[in-house]
């Protein structure tokens, strides 16, 4: 434990390290991007045809030496299916294999990093299709410090920042197969201080916490933040925050107005996602910018067709420029985004866009008691054997549909999950767990719900 403790001080002051010259950035012109743009996604693509076979393939023929980022379009897409199908031929290092990150994920809270170097991540995505990645401890760090790059630039001018340790009081993920959880157990120490107030805790529980620690930063889901805003305006938590920080989620105007009601504090909201980075981060004039530095961005029609900017994008390709272990070239995801197009008055030169929209999931209710659906989550995505789900709310528990690739106890996930929700005080809950060839589909739009309320039910 004692090595492991070495190593994570290590990866969080090489973070420190790097953050001056990660927040000036977003100082760079329109060139100075483009250039770095160029080099990053060169070196990405070098990595990807020397030492992935999926990639090398895929590639062929293509002059990488002298593509530009305006010529992404000549590469293939990349799917989540097919990152879950040809993991293991797509990843850089040979020691790396699904089986052996999907077992170490299972009991990533006894573990420290892979070879001393990967940490590994899952997540199940918005469209309910579990994805795992990996990365190498460099790229972990940048990954963080686009988390954290307004904190780093607030505290500049900000006494209230600067002087004395600051704590975050982090209401999202428990486990760290997750990576909002995972990132906070890492990058921490004396002056830089994370409380993990998990979301599957009973609220009672995350206000006394929270009322105890009174942090500096409250962040989290914006489905949580808008339910501790309640919380707030009941009187039951009682803290002064200097910022709130939501990510993870989409943020509703509601909850964005919940916020500014009961603590009249600037929000700090951010977009993103395991297998890419984190993409987008509010700046003091309230426009989300783009990460360009750590990802090449491209707004498209169902087609996969540029759209214009004003107008709203059906999806996104991501190429990430900072995972050369799992590499991440022109990844379909399903955010749907819409460029600004007039400059942001903060000065800053990257593209902005409106806050990202997306499917928010539902929190259950039982008897006036909340429950996140990071309840069943977790115990989800740390089962390699579940790549799909869906979980529909009854009176007494929950009924669950999983599709199942390899074995799986569906006992002990029943078990698991009433304990949950009883440690929650559902008194005797039920729990079903039924295997099925494909999740069904809610609602005249026909998209995927991972968790449907009692009442859609």
């Amino acid at each position: 434990m004692a090595e492991l403790e070495q190593l994570r001080a290590a990866h969080m002051a090489r973070a420190q390290e790097l953050a001056p010259e990660f927040c000036g950035r977003l100082q760079w012109t329109p060139d100075q991007l483009a250039v770095h743009q160029r080099r990053a996604l060169r070196a990405v693509l070098s990595t990807a045809v020397d030492r992935s076979p999926w990639h090398r393939k895929r590639l062929k023929g293509i002059d990488l030496d002298a593509l530009d980022p305006a010529d992404l379009t000549a590469l293939p897409v990349m799917t989540k299916a097919e990152l879950m199908a040809d993991w293991d031929d797509i990843v850089t290092d040979d020691r790396l294999r699904l089986a052996d990150v999907n077992e170490h994920l299972a009991d990533a809270g006894d573990r420290g990093y892979l070879f001393d170097e990967y940490t590994a991540m899952a997540t199940g995505g918005s469209t309910g299709h579990r994805g795992v990645t990996v990365m190498d401890r460099e790229g972990l760090a940048v990954f963080w410090l686009s988390m954290v790059r307004r904190f780093f630039i607030d505290r500049q001018t900000d006494p209230a920042l600067r002087e004395g340790p600051v704590t975050f009081g982090w209401v999202g993920a428990a486990h760290p197969s997750h990576a909002s959880a995972l990132l906070s157990r890492i990058f921490q120490n004396p002056a830089i201080v994370t409380l993990q107030c998990p979301v599957t805790w009973p609220v009672e529980r995350m206000v006394a916490t929270l009322n105890e620690a009174q942090p500096t930063i409250l962040a989290g889901y914006p489905s949580a933040i808008g339910l501790l805003a309640g919380e707030a305006t009941a009187g039951r938590l009682r803290i002064d925050p200097v910022q709130v920080w939501c990510g993870g989620e989409p943020l509703t105007p509601e909850v964005r107005a919940a916020v500014v009601a009961v603590w009249d504090r600037p929000i700090v909201n951010g977009w993103g996602a395991t297998e890419i980075g984190f993409t987008g981060f509010s700046c003091r004039s309230a426009r989300m910018h783009l990460a360009e530095d750590i990802g090449i961005i491209e707004v498209v029609d169902p087609e996969g067709r540029p759209v214009p900017v004003g107008q709203a994008g059906s999806k996104i390709f991501v190429t990430n420029l900072i995972n050369h272990t799992l590499p991440m070239i022109r990844y379909e995801v399903s955010d749907e985004l819409t460029l600004l197009p007039d400059p942001c008055p903060c000065g800053a030169m990257t593209r902005t866009i409106s806050d990202v929209q997306g499917r928010l999931d539902d929190l259950f209710h039982y008897g006036g008691r909340p429950v996140h659906p990071h309840v069943f989550r977790t115990a989800f995505t740390r089962r390699g054997a579940i790549p799909e789900y869906q979980v529909r709310q009854t009176a007494r528990g929950a009924d669950v549909d999983v599709c199942v690739s390899g074995e799986l106890d569906t006992g002990a996930l029943a078990a698991e999950l009433a304990e949950s929700l009883r440690q929650l005080g559902l008194p005797d809950p039920q729990v079903t767990i039924r295997r099925v060839e494909r999740v069904g589909r809610v609602g005249e739009s026909g998209k995927l719900k991972r968790f449907v309320p009692l009442a859609a039910s």
